[in-house]
């Protein structure tokens, strides 16, 4: 689990496929000190387990399903990707809870700034515009966000200048592909209401829950 609270911004070395799998290196000089073999490390808001890591040079083996649903697809040598490590017990949660499972890509459709308050409009397919509430909280390629309008199959965030300095944001361009995963809580939510509607969670079944 993670906050969405960027650590660190740095580069991606390669991007090599091996059969169905894909070897992700990236260099680090912050994550990587504390990190150990088989520590979830978030990438672009992945979460990826770490298999190598030495020299400042952090090492993921990443199936092809991930690659394929994710914006690492499009990753290349000297790309700039958001890492955080995982979430530690008692350690400051100042974002939001993040698990590292992107729900979908979406794409840049417009980037303002309007003396110095920068605002992305993001894209994404129409299916997931129920996981979305304005005020709430989503993850942009692993950064946690406060969504600030919200459209069918679209949504725009407001960025001040300090997160756009310390994570990718400030080299995306209209058209860019962005990891999206969507609010926990919402999903649950969401997941409930289905339920609901099928007659699956009922007064009676909450009350027979504790509820």
């Amino acid at each position: 689990m993670f906050t969405g609270l960027v650590r660190e911004l740095n580069t991606v070395r390669s991007l090599a496929r091996s059969g169905n799998v894909y070897r992700l290196e990236v260099s680090s000089n912050i994550v990587s000190k504390g990190a150990n073999i088989g520590d979830s490390i978030a990438v672009n808001g992945a979460c990826l387990t770490l298999v190598e890591n030495a020299r400042g040079i952090m090492v993921f083996d990443v199936m092809e399903e991930t690659v394929r649903r994710t914006g690492l697809l499009d990753v290349r040598s000297g790309d700039r990707v958001n890492l955080e490590d995982s979430l530690k017990t008692g350690g400051p949660l100042g974002g939001h809870f993040v698990l590292g499972h992107v729900d979908c890509v979406g794409t840049v459709k417009k980037i303002e700034n309007n003396g110095g308050e920068y605002s992305i409009e993001i894209e994404f397919p129409a299916e997931f515009s129920h996981l979305v509430v304005e005020k709430g909280s989503v993850a942009l390629d692993g950064i946690s966000l406060t969504v600030g309008e919200v459209g069918r199959g679209s949504l725009k965030v407001y960025v001040i200048p300090h997160t756009l300095k310390m994570t990718n944001l400030s080299g995306k361009r209209e058209r860019d592909k962005v990891n999206i995963e969507f609010d926990i809580i919402g999903k649950y939510l969401a997941r409930f209401r289905d339920l609901d509607k099928k007659g699956g969670v009922t007064e009676s079944f909450l009350k027979q829950m504790g509820f």
